[in-house]
């Protein structure tokens, strides 16, 4: 793979968080890795943004964005709010396919979910992942409701014949409740993927050293971590 699409089953998923821990497991395998934030909005010009973010907890990596805007809202409402350009998906697809020749690995992270609007044309982050013949990673949450998003996006990418890689736990809590241990059985089989890691609640609070010492566990192997699903599951069953 030397692109990979990120995308999150609703908003405050950990979708970020994820995006830095499979950044910081590749560069652990010694990778090069880009990161392409999308669309960044909710933030001001000199404030960072999430590729930052990514860089800040996974290390050496180049951080990009498409354009940024102002207000926390949908990259369409916030450019036209702002009186700005809206970020096109064959924009995105451009840029990505750029890193992709300097770069072992880029990560491209969308903003909310896979169907949350680019541009009045109603461009999507699946456009852009349709564009690159990319593969996509489903970053869902543990708690009631996911199997219903989850199965969604799933089905989306299914009906426009794009690859879903797998389905990663953004947060998983210290205590989960019994609907959180069910759904790690039920997520694989609603996603038809399998479920590729799970990252801890709070780990986006962690040191950087710490964070890029422990990302591997986290994620399975064919994310370059050392996460073992099966394992998991077992130990996590009600």
């Amino acid at each position: 793979m030397t692109v990979v699409v990120i995308t999150g089953t609703g908003t405050e998923v950990g979708k970020t968080v994820v995006t830095a821990a499979v950044a910081a497991s590749a560069l652990a395998a010694g990778r090069s890795v880009a990161v392409l934030k999308a669309a960044q909005t909710g933030v001001a010009p000199d404030e960072p943004g999430d590729a930052q973010e990514v860089a800040r907890l996974a290390g050496a990596v180049t951080a990009v964005e498409v354009d940024r805007y102002p207000e926390p809202l949908a990259p369409a409402t916030a450019a036209r709010r702002a009186g700005r350009a809206p970020v096109r998906p064959d924009q995105v697809a451009e840029t990505a396919a750029k890193l992709a020749t300097e770069h072992d690995l880029v990560l491209v992270e969308g903003a909310g979910g896979l169907l949350v609007r680019y541009d009045a044309a109603g461009g999507t982050l699946a456009d852009a992942a349709a564009l690159l013949r990319a593969p996509v990673l489903v970053v869902a949450a543990a708690g009631l409701g996911t199997l219903n998003t989850t199965e969604l996006t799933a089905r989306e990418l299914a009906a426009r014949g794009i690859e879903l890689l797998g389905v990663v736990i953004g947060s998983w809590p210290e205590r989960p409740d019994l609907a959180a241990r069910c759904n790690v059985a039920d997520l694989p089989d609603v996603a038809g993927a399998p479920l590729l890691g799970a990252l801890p609640a709070g780990a986006s609070g962690l040191a950087p050293a710490a964070f890029r010492a422990t990302a591997p566990r986290w994620l399975a192997p064919r994310l370059h971590g050392t996460w073992d699903a099966e394992t998991f599951t077992v130990r996590q069953s009600p």
